[in-house]
């Protein structure tokens, strides 16, 4: 997978593992990245998947409908590549933030439906439930952020809560901040996901 990677200068932080929104790329979050945790490691990934030439991390059947096959089989693609960047860049497979957001997010957390303590944390900006009907692993001492809108035009409130619910139900410690933004990431989010993952790592 097309990547960056950033060597920090904190190895006792995690390594942020940023994916990016559709049509983003892999260094799109590395302002963000930069203001959460300065000192970590970050690894900026963009998306295999092109829609209308924009990358995404996984299909999609129409707006808000998920090509599943294509999720679950993007998901198992991208855990492999990251055992492979942690062996070639050298970081903490073991010691990984997750920073994901809109499509991003559904990726990451697809990948925490799907494998267990892959991520210590993660920051969901703007997620879906990205499958149901799934048996969830343990998430027991998983840390989640999730940055939702009260007004966000594609994903209603409800659903977010089902997702915090969903987490919650298999161990995790979710934190919920809801803004007036729409979809769009607000400087507010990002504060409040800032002063969150400062208080995991204290």
């Amino acid at each position: 997978m097309i990547h960056v990677f950033r060597k920090g200068t904190d190895e006792t932080k995690p390594t942020l593992v940023l994916f990016h929104g559709t049509g983003g790329n892999e260094n799109d979050l590395l302002p963000l990245a930069e203001l959460l945790s300065p000192g970590s490691s970050v690894l900026g990934i963009r998306g295999n998947v092109l829609e209308n030439g924009m990358p995404r991390f996984f299909r999609r059947l129409a707006e808000g409908v998920f090509d599943e096959e294509d999720l679950i089989f993007r998901t198992h693609e991208t855990r492999q590549f990251l055992d492979r960047a942690a062996a070639e860049h050298g970081f903490d497979a073991s010691n990984l933030a997750a920073v994901g957001y809109s499509n991003g997010a559904n990726i990451a957390g697809s990948l925490l439906f799907h494998y267990k303590n892959i991520f210590r944390s993660a920051i969901l900006l703007h997620p879906m439930v990205p499958l149901r009907g799934l048996a969830l692993p343990s998430m027991s001492g998983v840390a989640v952020f999730i940055g939702a809108g009260i007004n966000d035009p594609l994903i209603t409130p409800q659903e977010t809560r089902e997702l915090s619910a969903m987490l919650q139900e298999a161990g995790a410690e979710v934190t919920m901040h809801w803004g007036n933004q729409g979809h769009r990431l607000s400087a507010a989010e990002a504060e409040a996901a800032k002063s969150w993952l400062g208080q995991q790592q204290s």
